[in-house]
Protein backbone atom coordinates (compact mmCIF):
# COMPACT_ATOMS: atom_id res chain seq x y z
CA UNK A 1 0.00 0.00 0.00
CA UNK A 2 1.21 3.25 -0.76
CA UNK A 3 -0.12 6.84 0.09
CA UNK A 4 0.20 10.74 0.85
CA UNK A 5 -1.22 12.72 3.37
CA UNK A 6 -0.06 16.28 3.87
CA UNK A 7 2.42 15.80 1.22
CA UNK A 8 4.16 13.12 3.39
CA UNK A 9 4.57 9.86 1.53
CA UNK A 10 4.19 6.40 3.02
CA UNK A 11 4.90 2.58 2.13
CA UNK A 12 3.40 -0.71 3.86
CA UNK A 13 3.04 -4.19 3.25
CA UNK A 14 -0.28 -5.62 5.09
CA UNK A 15 -0.57 -9.56 5.71
CA UNK A 16 -3.52 -11.57 5.30
CA UNK A 17 -6.66 -11.01 7.83
CA UNK A 18 -7.96 -13.55 9.85
CA UNK A 19 -10.84 -11.61 11.18
CA UNK A 20 -12.49 -8.16 10.12
CA UNK A 21 -10.26 -5.32 10.66
CA UNK A 22 -10.79 -1.35 10.27
CA UNK A 23 -8.48 0.43 8.20
CA UNK A 24 -7.91 3.81 8.54
CA UNK A 25 -8.86 6.41 6.11
CA UNK A 26 -7.78 9.76 6.75
CA UNK A 27 -9.33 12.95 4.84
CA UNK A 28 -7.03 14.51 2.13
CA UNK A 29 -5.04 10.89 1.57
CA UNK A 30 -4.60 9.80 -1.58
CA UNK A 31 -3.92 5.55 -2.01
CA UNK A 32 -2.78 3.01 -4.27
CA UNK A 33 -2.73 -0.52 -3.64
CA UNK A 34 -1.66 -3.97 -4.87
CA UNK A 35 -3.07 -7.27 -3.97
CA UNK A 36 -1.37 -10.32 -4.62
CA UNK A 37 -3.38 -13.73 -5.36
CA UNK A 38 -3.51 -16.23 -2.68
CA UNK A 39 -0.15 -18.06 -2.45
CA UNK A 40 2.07 -14.88 -3.92
CA UNK A 41 3.96 -13.10 -1.89
CA UNK A 42 6.98 -10.63 -1.54
CA UNK A 43 10.51 -12.38 -0.78
CA UNK A 44 11.67 -9.75 1.89
CA UNK A 45 8.49 -10.73 3.97
CA UNK A 46 7.40 -13.68 4.76
CA UNK A 47 3.79 -13.62 4.51
CA UNK A 48 3.03 -16.13 7.89
CA UNK A 49 5.36 -12.79 9.45
CA UNK A 50 2.32 -10.71 8.06
CA UNK A 51 -0.93 -12.77 9.42
CA UNK A 52 -3.19 -10.00 11.37
CA UNK A 53 -0.63 -6.84 10.69
CA UNK A 54 1.44 -5.28 8.61
CA UNK A 55 4.81 -3.22 8.23
CA UNK A 56 5.80 0.15 7.51
CA UNK A 57 8.51 0.00 4.55
CA UNK A 58 11.60 2.58 5.63
CA UNK A 59 12.46 5.58 3.34
CA UNK A 60 9.50 5.78 1.45
CA UNK A 61 9.40 9.21 -0.54
CA UNK A 62 6.57 10.15 -3.50
CA UNK A 63 9.15 9.11 -6.18
CA UNK A 64 10.85 5.75 -4.31
CA UNK A 65 10.37 3.10 -1.60
CA UNK A 66 12.93 0.74 -0.21
CA UNK A 67 12.06 -3.27 -0.40
CA UNK A 68 14.84 -6.26 0.70
CA UNK A 69 17.27 -3.30 0.43
CA UNK A 70 16.64 -2.24 -3.56
CA UNK A 71 14.97 0.78 -4.07
CA UNK A 72 11.56 0.82 -5.76
CA UNK A 73 9.99 3.61 -8.25
CA UNK A 74 6.73 4.22 -6.41
CA UNK A 75 3.74 3.54 -8.10
CA UNK A 76 1.16 5.39 -9.15
CA UNK A 77 -2.61 4.03 -10.11
CA UNK A 78 -1.55 3.95 -14.30
CA UNK A 79 1.68 1.95 -13.60
CA UNK A 80 1.12 -0.56 -10.27
CA UNK A 81 1.08 -3.71 -12.55
CA UNK A 82 4.81 -2.08 -14.20
CA UNK A 83 6.04 -1.94 -10.58
CA UNK A 84 4.66 -5.90 -9.76
CA UNK A 85 6.03 -7.12 -13.06
CA UNK A 86 9.49 -5.76 -12.37
CA UNK A 87 9.29 -7.11 -9.09
CA UNK A 88 8.39 -10.47 -10.52
CA UNK A 89 11.12 -10.32 -12.95
CA UNK A 90 13.93 -9.41 -10.28
CA UNK A 91 12.80 -12.15 -8.04
CA UNK A 92 11.37 -9.74 -5.64
CA UNK A 93 7.84 -11.39 -5.50
CA UNK A 94 7.03 -15.22 -5.71
CA UNK A 95 4.29 -17.45 -6.41
CA UNK A 96 4.27 -21.08 -5.11
CA UNK A 97 2.83 -23.24 -7.51
CA UNK A 98 1.61 -25.83 -5.94
CA UNK A 99 -1.23 -23.70 -4.32
CA UNK A 100 -2.13 -22.31 -7.28
CA UNK A 101 -2.52 -25.76 -8.78
CA UNK A 102 -4.78 -26.94 -5.03
CA UNK A 103 -7.16 -23.40 -5.42
CA UNK A 104 -7.81 -24.60 -8.36
CA UNK A 105 -8.99 -28.07 -7.91
CA UNK A 106 -6.35 -30.06 -8.47
CA UNK A 107 -4.59 -32.82 -6.82
CA UNK A 108 -0.53 -32.58 -6.43
CA UNK A 109 1.55 -35.60 -6.58
CA UNK A 110 2.69 -34.97 -2.65
CA UNK A 111 1.13 -35.64 0.71
CA UNK A 112 -1.51 -34.15 2.39
CA UNK A 113 1.30 -32.90 5.21
CA UNK A 114 2.86 -31.17 2.52
CA UNK A 115 0.58 -29.60 0.80
CA UNK A 116 -0.68 -27.69 4.06
CA UNK A 117 2.75 -27.15 4.95
CA UNK A 118 3.62 -25.49 2.00
CA UNK A 119 0.30 -23.87 1.46
CA UNK A 120 0.99 -21.98 5.25
CA UNK A 121 4.53 -21.31 4.10
CA UNK A 122 3.26 -19.59 1.23
CA UNK A 123 -0.26 -17.39 2.76
CA UNK A 124 -0.10 -17.94 6.62
CA UNK A 125 -2.81 -19.45 6.49
CA UNK A 126 -4.63 -23.18 6.66
CA UNK A 127 -6.30 -24.28 3.35
CA UNK A 128 -9.57 -24.29 5.52
CA UNK A 129 -9.14 -20.54 6.48
CA UNK A 130 -8.73 -19.66 2.93
CA UNK A 131 -11.95 -21.31 1.61
CA UNK A 132 -13.81 -19.80 4.60
CA UNK A 133 -12.32 -16.12 3.59
CA UNK A 134 -13.60 -16.67 -0.10
CA UNK A 135 -16.61 -18.39 0.92
CA UNK A 136 -17.49 -15.06 3.16
CA UNK A 137 -16.36 -12.56 0.70
CA UNK A 138 -18.75 -14.72 -1.96
CA UNK A 139 -22.00 -14.35 0.32
CA UNK A 140 -21.21 -10.76 1.44
CA UNK A 141 -21.27 -9.79 -2.45
CA UNK A 142 -24.43 -11.69 -3.25
CA UNK A 143 -25.75 -9.94 -0.16
CA UNK A 144 -24.88 -6.84 -1.01
CA UNK A 145 -26.36 -6.82 -4.58
CA UNK A 146 -29.95 -7.64 -3.16
CA UNK A 147 -30.30 -11.13 -3.07
CA UNK A 148 -32.21 -12.82 0.14
CA UNK A 149 -30.30 -13.91 3.53
CA UNK A 150 -32.10 -17.54 1.91
CA UNK A 151 -31.01 -17.90 -1.11
CA UNK A 152 -27.13 -16.92 -0.28
CA UNK A 153 -27.20 -19.73 2.73
CA UNK A 154 -28.25 -22.09 -0.01
CA UNK A 155 -25.83 -21.12 -3.18
CA UNK A 156 -22.53 -20.81 -0.79
CA UNK A 157 -23.93 -23.80 0.99
CA UNK A 158 -23.70 -22.49 4.67
CA UNK A 159 -25.16 -25.20 6.95
CA UNK A 160 -28.08 -22.49 8.23
CA UNK A 161 -28.59 -18.75 8.96
CA UNK A 162 -26.56 -18.49 12.02
CA UNK A 163 -23.67 -20.22 10.45
CA UNK A 164 -23.99 -16.94 7.93
CA UNK A 165 -24.51 -14.76 10.56
CA UNK A 166 -21.67 -16.23 12.69
CA UNK A 167 -19.22 -16.07 9.65
CA UNK A 168 -19.93 -12.65 8.28
CA UNK A 169 -19.25 -11.56 11.61
CA UNK A 170 -16.25 -12.78 11.81
CA UNK A 171 -14.24 -12.38 8.23
CA UNK A 172 -16.71 -9.44 7.32
CA UNK A 173 -17.43 -7.35 10.04
CA UNK A 174 -21.32 -6.70 9.19
CA UNK A 175 -24.55 -8.24 9.48
CA UNK A 176 -26.73 -9.25 6.55
CA UNK A 177 -28.46 -6.33 7.01
CA UNK A 178 -26.26 -4.05 6.80
CA UNK A 179 -25.07 -5.61 3.75
CA UNK A 180 -28.05 -5.53 2.32
CA UNK A 181 -28.60 -2.03 3.33
CA UNK A 182 -25.57 -0.69 2.44
CA UNK A 183 -24.76 0.66 5.88
CA UNK A 184 -22.07 0.35 8.03
CA UNK A 185 -19.51 2.53 6.43
CA UNK A 186 -17.51 1.39 3.16
CA UNK A 187 -16.58 -1.93 2.68
CA UNK A 188 -14.08 -3.59 -0.03
CA UNK A 189 -16.13 -6.25 -1.67
CA UNK A 190 -14.21 -6.33 -5.77
CA UNK A 191 -12.68 -9.49 -5.72
CA UNK A 192 -16.15 -11.19 -6.15
CA UNK A 193 -18.19 -9.62 -8.60
CA UNK A 194 -21.79 -11.51 -8.46
CA UNK A 195 -25.06 -10.94 -10.42
CA UNK A 196 -28.42 -10.79 -8.04
CA UNK A 197 -29.96 -13.34 -10.62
Amino acid sequence: MFWELEGTAYASITGPETRTGIAPVPEGATFVGIEFAVGTWLRAVPTPALVDHGVELPDATRWSFRLGGVRWETPGPDDAEALVDRLVRSGAVVRDPLVTEVRRGHRPAVSGRTVERRFRAATGLTQGAVRQIVRARKASALLAVGVPVADVVSRIEYFDEPHLARTLRRYVGRTARQLREGTGGAIALDLYQPTAS
